[in-house]
């Protein structure tokens, strides 16, 4: 996990979305076009605490979020997605 040079404002947190397995337990190959959107990755970034509120996670945390909550971003050829808090359902 590559450090970001984004800092996310407010609520928010970038979190990297994981691929879901590309293979069923089956051993059935499944085709880009049939995957569907990731909604769990790792939180690779979190706003600065301030004497106001602490940030609820932090970096290198698994979370769970809604299929298509956030607002995605590409940064040096990877995928990201930009979170608030209210957005991500668990932490695992």
């Amino acid at each position: 996990m590559a450090k970001l040079n984004i800092k996310p404002l407010g609520d928010r947190v970038v979190v990297e979305p994981v691929e879901a397995e590309q293979k069923t337990a089956s051993g059935i190959i499944i085709p880009d076009t049939a995957k569907e959107k990731p909604s769990q990755g790792v939180v690779v970034a979190v706003p600065d605490a301030n004497e106001d509120k602490k940030p609820a996670l932090k970096v290198g945390d698994m979370v769970l979020y809604g299929k298509y909550a956030g607002t995605e971003i590409t940064i040096d050829g990877k995928e990201y997605l930009i979170l608030n808090e209210s957005d991500i359902l668990a932490v695992i």
